[in-house]
């Protein structure tokens, strides 16, 4: 009998030590060192691999729940590139499911957007990242997906051209489009270094439609924008474009066409609709 006692009490100190004691209460933690909270189940249980095509609603927190970013996108799941990346999150999620997590906001910062930390977050502080997932989809899904929405949106696409020409030509605008479609107009010359991939670079931008309406505007906010140029997720492709043909202290007027802003889809926060022109005014405050 006593040796019995001793086998349980063995075995069950066996099991105790290689279970995690969770660091925050009500979250679990994975072995990468992730901590995470269900918030919902869904009814799938088929959670997301690599390759596919997630749709999510995700929020960015200090760890004191102060919102420093919320959007909602669609984009292909990566493989992780290092223990504890956002990308793990993911993977751990089948469609209808939410979960709040915490994860090193130094690691996130430097490796998955290889930018500094911004300001209001310290080294070696955590981060809450709340990510909800809306839709998976197979590639090959996606692509047919894709196809289906590309005819039926077909008319669009020729709509915004005419609008875009007329535009124009109300404004007596004369200069050509770059390879891409792009309307690039440099209004101040600046003497400092110009952009190259890699580099930490400053900016200020207004954004407009082609009524003359603000959309956006970091000046208005009191807020450059700092980012690493040539990153995903960073800014619109028309920008990243606009940007890597300007040096320090350039102020540049350029007009975007949809397929080098927010496309088709239009913005995910509705702002900007589907096949929408914009016009930014952007200064190049400073490159590193």
């Amino acid at each position: 009998m006593k040796n019995l006692i001793t086998l349980v009490f063995f075995i069950l100190s066996s099991v105790m030590s290689c279970v995690r004691t969770p660091k925050y209460s009500g979250y679990s933690e994975t072995p990468s060192g992730i901590n995470f909270r269900l918030e919902k189940i869904g009814e799938n249980t088929n959670k997301a691999v690599v390759g596919d095509y997630i749709t999510i609603n995700i929020t960015y927190k200090t760890f004191n729940d102060s919102v420093f970013f919320n959007e909602h996108r669609k984009f292909k799941l990566l493989a992780p590139e290092y223990q504890g990346s956002i990308e793990e999150c993911f993977l751990m999620l089948a469609q209808g499911d939410a979960a709040t997590f915490i994860i090193d906001a130094g690691s996130f910062f430097h490796k998955t957007l290889h930018t500094d930390l911004p300001h209001f977050i310290k080294p070696g502080n955590k981060m809450k990242v709340n990510v909800e997932m809306l839709n998976i989809q197979t590639e090959k899904e996606y692509d047919q997906e894709k196809e289906a929405f590309m005819n039926w949106t077909e008319d669009l696409g020729q709509y915004e051209k005419v609008v875009l020409r007329q535009f124009m030509e109300e404004k007596k605008l004369n200069f050509k489009p770059t390879p891409s479609g792009l309307y690039f107009l440099k209004v101040n010359e600046g003497t400092g270094k110009k952009v190259e991939k890699g580099d930490t670079v400053v900016i200020d931008y207004e954004g407009k439609f082609l009524n003359g309406k603000f959309f956006d505007s970091t000046k208005m906010r009191h807020e450059a924008l700092q980012f690493v140029y040539g990153q995903q997720w960073q800014v619109i492709k028309g920008l990243e474009e606009v940007i890597g043909m300007m040096r320090q202290g350039d102020k540049a007027l350029c007009i975007l066409p949809s397929e080098l802003a927010f496309g088709k889809a239009g913005s995910s926060t509705g702002i900007i609709p589907p096949y929408t022109s914009l016009i930014f005014e952007v200064e190049l405050k400073s490159v590193k």
